[in-house]
């Protein structure tokens, strides 16, 4: 179905956001708390929608909410035209004093030599806002949102779901798969790859307890798929803590592939977790800390779509 919106029936900007956010969260009550406005205020912006449009964009129960067809592809158009207006202002901004174009550095967090794989993100992102520029600094899963809150970097690239109320998730960046990193006398180095069941019968390591508990477990997960309890201990923060303590045999540790194609370390072997599935990474900033430079770098990102690793 075409749906022809005239600019005398054109939303405000404040209502395009509040129906997306409801498009993608179908809670009133979560769509209120993200968007930080009354739950009448969001009924009320769909409400006076539907009665211009003339057509109703969520079928709602007392149990549920979803989009009818016209409103999913309201959704489509209006978040395809909201992007082009927000790459269309980020642009102008890069373009003046202080704007992206003129030589802001942006600060990027990555895990290990993930800042390698994302080459065509920065030319791209040179190429299109000259004098730009991203410094990458390095983070790791024990703590990796310490630094991004705290203003020490501007955004993050972090395996999803990333969860958090107080970050914004942009584009995904890369995609990749999982490696098991292993003692190269342990019995799986022999059989060359390894399954997701094969850690409950090995201990993996403990992050400890500042980063999210289901952020962790999306990559070293608690349970295996048939649900037997996988292991945790020793404690190790760092990626050469983790490295130290698979190499003394001490456990196993699930990884991104990206670190068996930049480190060798002796007495230590990355097989393919066979059955595990695909990390995506995404770009993830500090919502307060929005830019239009940061804007930019998240435009380029989706323009180019996710670097497969």
């Amino acid at each position: 179905m075409q749906l022809s919106i005239t600019w005398e029936l054109c939303m405000e900007l404040r209502d395009i956001e509040i129906f997306l956010t409801l498009a993608e969260e179908l809670h009133f009550g979560r769509t209120a708390e993200r968007l930080h406005v009354s739950q009448a205020r969001v009924s009320q912006a769909i409400r006076t929608q539907e009665r211009r449009l003339g057509v109703a964009l969520f079928d709602r129960t007392s149990r549920r909410v979803a989009l009818t067809p016209v409103g999913r592809r309201l959704r489509e158009d209006l978040q395809q035209a909201l992007d082009l207006l927000h790459a269309g202002l980020a642009r102008a901004q890069a373009a003046g004093p202080g704007g992206a174009g003129a030589g802001r550095t942006l600060r990027l967090g990555v895990f290990g030599h993930a800042g390698h794989e994302l080459r065509p993100l920065v030319d791209a992102f040179r190429s299109r806002y000259p004098g730009s520029d991203i410094q990458f600094g390095e983070i790791n899963g024990a703590d990796a949102f310490t630094a991004l809150r705290a203003g020490e970097h501007d955004a993050h690239v972090l395996w999803l779901p990333v969860a958090e109320p107080d970050l914004t998730v942009g584009p995904t960046v890369l995609t990749g798969g999982r490696v098991l990193a292993v003692a190269a006398d342990h019995p799986l180095a022999q059989r060359g790859t390894a399954s997701l069941e094969d850690l409950a019968d090995n201990h993996v390591v403990d992050l400890g307890p500042e980063a999210p508990e289901y952020w962790v477990a999306s990559m070293v997960p608690t349970r295996t798929p048939l649900g037997r309890r996988i292991p945790r201990g020793p404690a190790a923060r760092t990626f050469h803590e983790i490295l130290t303590l698979v190499a003394a045999g001490r456990c196993v540790h699930p990884l991104g592939e990206v670190a068996a194609r930049y480190n060798k370390p002796p007495g230590i072997v990355f097989v393919p977790l066979h059955d595990a599935p695909t990390v995506e990474w995404a770009l993830t900033w500090r919502t307060t800390a929005d830019s239009p430079t940061i804007r930019a770098l998240a435009q380029t990102a989706a323009d180019l779509g996710p670097i497969a690793m």
